[in-house]
């Protein structure tokens, strides 16, 4: 099975495949950029929800990862966290932790929010382990000038 293609610049700031100026160029020129205007809430958040949904939205766009085609993705998100949230209070309740069938049925209804909550954050980028897969490492600087730039005839 093939490895997922990776855009441009992670490739360049890896450094480890070479490519011509047209290659990239031509690569630079196919990669969709994400459509940043228009994030907004959808109608079926409550006024809480729209609240979370543009803080989330705003350091999504500052990692320059999120596009209006995510807005569904992250108002499901905002949903279930809201969800795992009244679960996660449920199971304090002392009344509820009196009754053990209560309390096995909150604990499915938590377990079950969480993992919904963990696999839309992963999609979203929200964790650390599927920030790391999105972020596109910085190249590293050159400490030394190469001694064949003078040769280039590009600048």
């Amino acid at each position: 099975m093939a490895n997922q293609r990776q855009p441009i610049q992670l490739i360049k700031a890896k450094g480890k495949k070479h490519l011509t100026k047209n290659e990239i160029e031509e690569r630079t020129n196919s990669e969709i950029p994400p459509i940043t205007d228009g994030i907004a809430p959808p109608d079926y958040l409550n006024e809480v929800q729209k609240k979370r949904f543009r803080a989330v939205a705003e350091d999504l766009q500052a990692l320059e990862i999120m596009g209006k085609t995510d807005c569904d993705a992250l108002a499901r998100y905002v949903v279930v966290e809201e969800l795992f949230e009244v679960a996660s209070k449920t199971l304090q309740d002392p009344e509820v932790l009196a009754d053990p069938e209560k309390t096995v049925s909150a604990t499915l209804a938590l377990e079950k929010c969480f993992k919904m909550c963990r696999a839309a954050a992963g999609d979203l980028g929200l964790t650390i382990s599927s920030r790391c897969k999105l972020v596109v490492p910085k190249a590293p600087e050159d400490k030394k000038p190469n001694k064949f730039n003078r040769f280039d005839k590009t600048g």
